[in-house]
């Protein structure tokens, strides 16, 4: 019998999040938008979001989310060789998010550098981090999503504007040599795709090229739900037969949390069993690059996701742009 090849692999070893004070809540919207605590809930399973206040940026968040994955993982700044922050909000147009947060946490080594691919970024950022690390020319990675999409969002339209909230999440992951099967802890499979003929479906009419200004949300939300629900199940596809695996052997299913009606069509067209659906969609809303590591976060603080699991993460951008990534965690 030919022995199987040993394999770098990228290892989760911590993870942690971050929220903004502020909790806002359907009834608390029902003042200022014309809309409903029961609106809201049908179409999207949202009840409540939290929106970053005076001093709560998107850096800011991030940092507190990568603190607490790093106090997780037991390692310390000298230990992070690569920062990757997926996000569409960032403090300033430059420098990135990802080295104000590496200059907040004390990392002075390594590349720092933020991704931007919507909501599908921090899958995006996973993908680019484990490529790094199973190359051999990193050791341990920080992966952020951080957004504060509350300031690009225009709160006279209630299409939108109900949807988003605020927030951080974050994983350190590590190379370690795994032994080459799909039992092996780590990142088993990733699967990106990109298809920019969408844009006018979901993008925000600003820019510092165009208008000069950070500009707000326009989606048209039919569409992206269509489009979501019709074509996103491809990655995942690709991803279970990279990693000669299928979604029967699924532990978790951690999708974008964008909108319940979204989450649970795409869960029972892979068949997917609705117990095994990590859902935060409901407390935060749609937080965009950070709502897999905020869900993700949630489900190993309760004690859900533990290490063996096989976790699969999954989501759609503007764009659009989306992705898959098969995780034994």
């Amino acid at each position: 019998m030919t022995q199987q090849a040993k394999k770098l692999r990228s290892v989760v070893q911590g993870v942690g999040a971050a929220l903004p004070r502020r909790c806002v809540t359907n009834k608390d919207l029902e003042s200022r938008v014309d809309t409903s605590d029961a609106w809201i809930v049908q179409r999207t399973g949202i009840t409540q979001r939290y929106i970053a206040g005076e001093g709560e940026t998107t850096a800011s968040l991030g940092a507190e989310a990568a603190r607490a994955a790093m106090a997780r993982a037991g390692c310390g700044p000298e230990d992070i060789d690569l920062i990757i922050c997926a996000t569409s909000t960032p403090d300033l147009t430059f420098p990135s998010a990802a080295t104000m947060i590496q200059a907040e946490l004390g990392v002075h080594g390594g590349a720092a550098f933020d991704l931007q691919a919507v909501c599908a970024g921090f899958v995006f950022a996973v993908a680019t981090a484990d490529k790094f690390l199973t190359s051999g020319s990193h050791k341990r990675a920080l992966v952020i999503g951080a957004e504060t999409f509350s300031r690009i969002l225009d709160w006279q339209d209630r299409t939108t504007c109900v949807l988003f909230g605020d927030g951080a999440g974050a994983l350190v992951l590590e190379a370690q040599e795994g032994e080459g099967t799909n039992a092996d802890r780590g990142v088993l499979a990733t699967r990106l795709r990109s298809d920019g003929r969408h844009k006018s479906k979901l993008y925000v009419d600003g820019g510092p090229s165009t208008t000069g200004t950070a500009g707000c949300v326009r989606m048209e939300g039919k569409e992206v739900f269509r489009f979501a629900v019709g074509h996103v199940a491809d990655v995942m596809v690709d991803a279970f037969a990279d990693a000669g695996l299928s979604a029967d052997d699924l532990d978790w299913f951690v999708p974008h949390q964008a909108n319940q009606r979204i989450i649970d069509a795409s869960a029972q067209k892979l068949g997917i069993a609705p117990r095994k659906v990590i859902k935060t969609v409901q407390l935060h809303g749609n937080t965009s690059a950070a709502s897999i590591p905020l869900a993700l976060s949630a489900a190993c603080e309760d004690g859900r996701i533990k290490p063996g699991d096989l976790v699969m993460i999954e989501a759609i951008g503007g764009g659009f742009t989306w992705g898959a990534a098969l995780i034994r965690w």
